[in-house]
């Protein structure tokens, strides 16, 4: 038996006057998704403990099986991990998003403007990053490239009860309110502003104002975070695993749980991905050996939000039809389960993450009776079965154990 999970990140929404109280979920033609959904098991899962923040480390680490409570230690270390930096206990990692700030100014007077600096190359970024660190690393703190906008900082000693917002969380607001505050907040803003001086008039971004791109003119750091304490995804489950993602924070869970990581090429962590490349990489690591593949899409969470409802439905589409109906055709003839679910909410209407439970749905090859004969895979579907998994990392197990 082989173990397929397609994590559509953020992919869960609320109903939408728009699409006439439907979610994307329910308004997306996806045909195959759909028609497994008629011989799969439903239910709704809780992937965000209580008082807990509902990002997609903390869900992500509950669908992978791993109790955020116990392992949880901030985002950046994960992402660190997975850009190959090497943690030491005295180390917070922080993420260091590229950002487009408004051009007032004093600092505080600006609006975030975009949190990704239009999604911008991770070629470009590359260079962006490294001219900062050339003029702001010094004896305790680095700043470390990563991809697309995401990037790093290492912390020597770094606070963990500072208080920093996630880029994500302010689109188009002023940034007065939510800059750094508490232990070394004054640090992060000095290293936050010096940045915008070394990035407002670099010829990468004089270029990108020519092309009518938003310039990446400052960085944000946020989701800090010291080195996690994971467990061997074999241990636990006792199977070999691989995870494919373009994303730092999911490669950097599953390489902290011991499992392989599969770059794509083509793989953007946007709408315009490599889908397809995704999924014939997976069937590859499966017929090399792998027990289970984790395939992470993080395209609806990136339209999530920026508020883009067509480019969400579209990404819900391309993963039926480039993801699963690319896997199914592989995997004719064998024997899988495949569990398809998002990590959390990311609703059109609010354009970041929601706490409340996602629909998931459990398919298996070997069980072909039609039980749920009228059944979609929907937020409205599964939460009618009734069945309700509270605690979001027991899934996995029930998932792999066939325990429902």
């Amino acid at each position: 038996m082989k173990y397929i999970v397609v994590l559509g990140d953020g992919m869960a929404d609320w109903p939408i006057d728009k699409l006439g109280f439907k979610t994307p979920l329910e308004t997306a033609h996806k045909p195959n998704i759909d028609n497994l959904s008629k011989s799969s098991i439903l239910g709704m899962v809780k992937t965000v403990p209580e008082g807990m923040k509902a990002g997609s480390d903390v869900a992500n680490l509950s669908v992978f099986g791993f109790d955020p409570r116990l392992c949880y230690s901030g985002r950046s270390p994960l992402e660190a991990i997975s850009m190959g930096l090497t943690l030491t206990d005295d180390d917070t990692a922080l993420r260091c998003n590229l950002v487009t700030l408004s051009e007032e100014e004093n600092f505080e007077d600006r609006s975030m403007v975009d949190y990704s600096a239009g999604e911008i190359t991770t070629e470009e970024a590359v260079e962006l990053i490294n001219d900062v660190a050339k003029e702001l690393n010094r004896e305790g703190l680095s700043f470390h490239p990563g991809v697309s906008y995401r990037h790093c900082l290492i912390w020597k000693n770094g606070p963990m009860d500072i208080k920093l917002t996630p880029p994500h969380d302010i689109s188009g607001k002023k940034i007065t309110m939510y800059l750094p505050e508490g232990p070394g907040s004054d640090v992060a803003l000095e290293l936050m502003k010096k940045s915008y001086q070394i990035l407002k008039d670099h010829p990468i971004n004089q270029k990108r104002k020519e092309k009518g791109l938003n310039p990446a003119n400052s960085v944000w750091l946020w989701g800090q975070g010291k080195k996690p304490s994971i467990p061997e995804f074999s241990e636990k489950f006792g199977l070999s695993g691989t995870v494919i993602s373009a994303v730092d924070l999911i490669k950097g869970i599953g390489i902290a749980a011991g499992m392989k990581s599969i770059n794509v090429k083509g793989a953007t962590g946007n709408l315009h991905t490599n889908f397809k490349g995704k999924a014939e990489a997976a069937l590859n690591a499966l017929n090399e050996g792998s027990d289970f593949v984790y395939i992470h899409i993080e395209a609806p969470d990136e339209c999530g939000h920026q508020g883009n409802l067509e480019g969400k439905i579209r990404s819900i589409e391309l993963i039926d039809s480039e993801i699963v109906g690319t896997l199914l055709k592989g995997l004719q003839g064998s024997e899988f389960r495949m569990m398809i679910l998002p990590d959390h909410p990311t609703p059109i209407k609010s354009r970041t993450h929601s706490p409340e439970p996602v629909p998931f749905m459990i398919y298996d090859s070997t069980k072909h009776k039609e039980v749920n004969p009228d059944a979609v895979y929907s937020e409205n579907s599964c939460s009618k079965t009734g069945i309700l998994v509270k605690e979001g990392h027991t899934l996995m197990r029930k998932f792999l154990k066939d325990e429902f």
